[in-house]
């Protein structure tokens, strides 16, 4: 059997990535090639767009459509700087919480508890790679207080139906001595977006985002 030839490419978070493939496989988009920068970019935000405008530089040059699936993700609107002016198309939201969740239920998660941290599917497998060890804690832990003690509540965002995460969740937020609330969001505005982009596609082939 042949192998499908990517004309398009989303450029996305590894935190995504589970996700992203999903969808690929459930709308058979055997034309999407998705590319993976480390989640641990998010500790350094600052590097974000540089490694989205290489992995950009890679796709245009084999003349693949783009579609970026970040947030802002603590840029300061210098990713949305760099995609207005290459004429590419990101997914809406300043993170993959609000996007998860959709825009306004995210609104008023945030003003029923302003302490809230948040985690999803990716977080939770990886929660004490990234949180514990990842902040330092596990070598540090008189830092727990500088980093959570503002936070009052640990909030799941799931994508998936799978009661060991959430245990682990809710292990997470004993951990952190935080309330644990759960909330099932599915891929929420995440699918509605590569659902956009691919019909763009179909539509306007020769347009690149």
């Amino acid at each position: 059997m042949a192998t499908a030839v990517a004309t398009a490419v989303v450029i996305t978070c590894a935190a995504l990535a589970r996700e992203i493939h999903a969808l690929s496989r459930a709308n058979g988009w055997s034309h999407l090639q998705v590319v993976c920068l480390p989640a641990e970019l998010h500790s350094r935000p600052e590097k974000i767009p540089g490694a989205v405008k290489q992995a950009f530089d890679a796709a245009q040059e084999k003349g693949l459509q783009i579609f970026v699936a970040y947030g802002d993700c603590g840029t300061g609107g210098r990713l949305d700087a760099l995609l207005v002016n290459e004429g590419v198309e990101r997914i809406p939201g300043a993170h993959c919480y609000e996007f998860f969740s959709g825009a306004e239920p995210f609104r008023r998660f945030q003003e029923a508890e302003i302490g809230t941290f948040y985690v999803t599917d990716f977080l939770v497998r990886h929660f004490d790679r990234l949180v514990i060890r990842g902040l330092g804690l596990d070598r540090k832990p008189e830092l727990e207080p500088l980093y959570f003690g503002h936070y009052r509540r640990l909030l799941y965002l799931a994508q998936t139906v799978d009661p060991v995460l959430q245990r682990q969740a809710k292990a997470a937020a004993q951990r952190l001595g935080l309330e644990f609330e759960y909330h099932y969001s599915g891929n929420g505005d995440l699918g509605r977006a590569l659902q956009s982009f691919n019909r763009n596609l179909v539509l306007n082939p020769r347009v690149r985002a």
